[in-house]
């Protein structure tokens, strides 16, 4: 996972409150492979008319907010479904924060797990921040939210600000322990010695 410590530069606002993760990326776009990269899928059925064509109003598709990594979005932002499809989307179309009054809580744990970095801010210091009109930056170890003379602060839990500073997912905190696994595993195959070829037998038959 890529590590977040300090990010610069353009928030592209999005109106609405509840946008859900279908509306993030639709659920159809969600058999294509990760690797192919998801950012033309983000806002899809928002960004693009029924013909392909760009939504000129939509916040995305202004000149203006090309390469923007920031999205200040509105209350109960990422509900809905699960999918970790949505924050695919958003990290592969170069955002690395998201700023909104509250999020849907899923959503948000994938945004930790995947070197997003989810703000709760109210809608007054967002538009304050926008009021400034400058380039904002957000940063991560200071726990704030920069706009010209507009600073605020934000919480987060010191597990994910620890894990999106070193840039650690789940699978990189369980191989931290892979000397204990290993020790583990080690004993348990000793106790329990027929375990292996059983294991092995059922690798070679299993269907």
């Amino acid at each position: 996972m890529q590590a977040f410590q300090h990010v610069s530069g353009r928030a592209v606002q999005l109106s609405g409150t509840n946008i859900d993760t279908d509306q993030v990326i639709p659920a159809r776009f969600l058999r294509n492979p990760r690797a192919s990269g998801y950012a033309g899928y983000l806002f899809h059925d928002l960004r693009y008319a029924h013909d392909g064509s760009p939504r000129p109003e939509f916040p995305l598709n202004l000149p203006a907010n090309a390469g923007a990594p920031i999205l200040a979005a509105g209350e109960n932002f990422g509900c809905g479904s699960s999918r970790e499809g949505a924050v695919y989307a958003l990290f592969d179309a170069g955002f690395r924060c998201v700023v909104a009054p509250s999020f849907g809580d899923i959503f948000r744990n994938n945004c930790y797990k995947n070197g997003v970095l989810p703000i709760a801010l109210d809608a007054a210091a967002i538009a304050g921040l926008f009021a400034q009109r400058a380039e904002w930056t957000v940063d991560l170890p200071a726990q704030t939210v920069r706009a010209g003379a507009a600073t605020h602060a934000f919480a987060i839990e010191p597990f994910w600000k620890e894990c999106l500073l070193e840039g650690v997912d789940d699978i990189d905190l369980t191989l931290r322990e892979r000397d204990s696994i290993a020790a583990f595993a080690a004993a348990h195959f000793q106790r329990f010695p027929w375990l292996p070829l059983d294991m092995a037998r059922w690798q070679a038959n299993r269907p």
